[in-house]
């Protein structure tokens, strides 16, 4: 299926692998321009060449900023791309890295506003940049990569469930605003487990903390999801390109939980 978006520029945080490289992969074997944003330079510059690599024959641009975008001057430098579109972009997709586990006795005031400005502030800093200049051109999807404590919290991610939530919250708004009627959709993605580096760095503690394998761990986990596996880079990419297409011009104000069923609520 031609999801129509061809040509177009998109932003995507976080893409030096992971969900967000599964997601500017995603984007660019649909024909779209990617600027790639993460904090390592190097690993971002290979993520950059695999892209360029598969992108349409070469008739894809990829540009790669090597920038923390948690911090307005990261911002600054993803928008003063050279070459590249500037504050024009017709998709985003906001990506930053989960706040530590934790218990919340511990946690001080700085650990919170960390917290919320990697994972609220950030990416309504995106969403304020971006949106006008969309509804004018009268085109444009956002989609914010936040997670399945969303819909499900978990006790030791307090950090990432309230900031998280607070980016809930807003998007539940400003997506109905007269944004949707100038074309512009803004939803969240929230992601179960994927097998991704940083589900591996994850089950590694958690199996040395239980006593177990690796392996082990992994088995017994994957076996709690219904679809009896993790899921894949690619398949969560796949998910964000559909919300960026021009069929999914219907949807705005969502959130799209992908987890293999393993939430179990019925709303």
């Amino acid at each position: 299926m031609d999801l129509g978006i061809a040509g177009k520029w998109a932003l995507v945080c976080g893409a030096s692998k992971g969900l967000g490289f599964g997601c500017a992969q995603a984007l660019v074997n649909e024909g779209v321009h990617v600027v790639i944003n993460a904090r390592n330079a190097d690993v971002l510059a290979q993520a950059a060449s695999r892209l360029q690599a598969q992108g349409a024959g070469g008739k894809v641009q990829v540009l790669a900023v090597a920038a923390d975008i948690t911090t307005p001057e990261g911002r600054a430098a993803v928008f003063s791309a050279a070459g590249g579109p500037g504050h024009a972009f017709d998709i985003v997709v906001t990506n930053a890295g989960g706040p530590p586990p934790g218990d919340f006795r511990n946690w001080d005031r700085d650990a919170w506003i960390k917290a919320v400005n990697a994972n609220m502030l950030t990416p309504i800093e995106l969403i304020k940049a971006t949106v006008d200049g969309m509804a004018e051109r009268g085109f444009g999807r956002i989609v914010n990569i936040t997670s399945s404590a969303v819909k499900a919290p978990i006790d030791i991610l307090g950090l990432s469930n309230g900031a998280r939530s607070g980016l809930t919250g807003f998007v539940a708004g400003v997506a109905r605003s007269k944004l949707a009627a100038g074309g512009v959709t803004i939803n969240n993605l929230l992601p179960g487990k994927f097998d991704t580096d940083r589900l591996a760095a994850t089950i590694g503690n958690a199996a040395a903390k239980s006593g177990t394998s690796v392996e082990e761990f992994r088995r017994a986990q994957q076996a709690q999801i219904p679809a009896g596996r993790y899921g894949t880079a690619e398949e969560f990419g796949a998910i964000c390109a559909f919300l960026c297409s021009m069929q999914a011009a219907y949807m705005t104000g969502q959130n799209v939980l992908a987890d293999g069923g393993a939430y179990q609520g019925t709303f």
